[in-house]
């Protein structure tokens, strides 16, 4: 389904947009009450540019992914339905909440305001009892949280919360609720809300989630009359994830990707001659910039792996990590591949694919960042991986980092069983890393690139 802003402003609640209007002086009392807080609709008059960024994000898009609804729909046949909301919890926790669904196989059928993680879900919620899973407590009070401690008046109640603060640590608490996962066997898949609680990041001072993943700006917060000028807060939300199917703005989508990826990791290329090994290539990658591990999230489907090629003239004589388009990445051929990801296993010790079969996994990643104090052994967590080149001397070295953010063995997997149409493989993008491609070249002598 193709999500517009023309089509999203048809109101699904008759009369509720009439009521939201912020063109003249707000009433005392509120008159968006009840269900009419539930339909995103009701929010674009008073909120166009909040609006207009959710919908293009994949938190708009994650109750019509197709991926998740293929692994819903496999989960389902393959545990006989005791799967149940495990998924649905958190691409469409409105719909559960609501009981509107049990286990995300009806969400097609439910009004769009239903499905995907919406306005009224975030900012209903007022408590997060857990750690993983969706723990969020919503609030039935009819009051909108928010990250504002003086909100102006407007057609609902509203109320400062810590938790939609992204100027407060506590805020990340929110995020982990779906952002850390853990199986029924017990395997913690998702960790990236545990990453970052235990990263720099997390101490006191530092960067919660949002200040990341929803850069602030100047503006109005809403559209009301007297409304005053506030740092708000960009809700793309981008990470790594992208829709796969036509959506909202899924060029500035993509693009967001790109620009957070470019800046996520430092990089470095040497090649020397060294006594022990003769002549090398060694590629350093330091996780700089991202508030957790990287790859993070679903890291058992994702891929992010080193391209390192040396020529002589034109013709390669060394490469690692070329990959073809639509190949799975974990199936090259390639001795000297490093490549970053979770690997999952079932109770009998056999690696899958399904993350509901997981009951332990393995993991490479690059760590986060820990501590700021360069006198702490823990300050340096770059990475380094050593290339053994064949003499002589190649005339340049190149090398690069790519990413899926999920791969070809899961899609493949999914294709075969019917559960995802195989139209969906000619949209998933690899990216490559901006602050991560670099070239050494022999008339610079033995020397490092960074």
């Amino acid at each position: 389904m193709t999500r517009t802003l023309a089509a999203l402003f048809v109101p699904a609640l008759a009369g509720a947009i009439a009521l939201a209007s912020c063109t003249s002086t707000t009433p005392d009392e509120p008159t968006l009450t009840g269900d009419a807080l539930l339909d995103p609709n009701n929010c674009l008059p008073c909120h166009a540019d909040q609006f207009r960024e959710w919908s293009g994000s994949m938190h708009a898009y994650a109750g019509e992914d197709p991926v998740f609804i293929a692994m819903n729909k496999r989960m389902q046949r393959e545990t006989n339905g005791q799967a149940g909301s495990f998924c649905v919890s958190c691409h469409a926790p409105l719909a559960v909440r609501a009981g509107k669904t049990v286990d995300g196989l009806n969400l097609g059928e439910l009004p769009s305001f239903m499905r995907g993680v919406t306005c009224a879900f975030c900012h209903a919620a007022s408590a997060v009892e857990g750690t993983h899973n969706n723990p969020l407590r919503l609030a039935t009070d009819g009051v909108v949280r928010g990250g504002i401690a003086d909100p102006a008046k407007s057609p609902h109640r509203s109320a400062y919360s810590e938790l939609h603060d992204r100027e407060v640590l506590p805020s990340s608490s929110m995020c982990g609720a779906c952002h850390d996962v853990v199986t029924p066997a017990g395997a913690h898949i998702e960790r990236t809300f545990s990453e970052w609680n235990a990263s720099l990041y997390a101490k006191p001072g530092q960067l919660s989630c949002g200040k990341c993943h929803m850069e602030g700006r100047e503006g109005v917060a809403a559209r009301v009359e007297g409304a005053p000028r506030r740092r708000v807060h960009d809700h793309t939300m981008a990470a790594v994830d992208v829709a796969l199917t036509p959506f909202t703005d899924e060029d500035g989508q993509r693009a967001a990707v790109q620009r957070l990826l470019d800046a996520t990791l430092l990089a470095k290329l040497c090649v020397k001659q060294t006594p022990a090994a003769g002549l090398v290539a060694e590629v350093t990658l330091d996780n700089a910039f991202a508030g957790h591990s990287f790859p993070s999230g679903a890291a058992q489907d994702r891929r992010a792996w080193v391209e390192l090629i040396a020529y002589r003239g034109d013709a390669v004589v060394f490469s690692s990590g070329v990959v073809e388009e639509k190949k799975a990445v974990a199936a090259l051929p390639d001795p000297n591949l490093w490549l970053l990801r979770d690997k999952v296993f079932d109770a009998a010790g056999k690696e899958v694919h399904m993350f509901w079969r997981a009951a332990r996994y393995e993991s490479e990643l690059l760590p986060p960042a820990v501590t700021a104090d360069p006198t702490d052994p823990a300050f340096y967590h770059a990475v380094t991986r050593t290339y053994s080149l064949p003499q002589p001397v190649p005339d340049r070295v190149t090398m690069r980092v790519r990413m899926r953010p999920v791969d070809f063995d899961l899609l493949d997997d999914l294709v075969a069983t019917g559960d995802l149409d195989p139209k969906i493989l000619d949209r998933i993008p690899t990216f490559e890393l901006g602050g991560t491609v670099k070239e050494w070249t022999n008339d610079r002598g033995f020397r490092c690139t960074d």
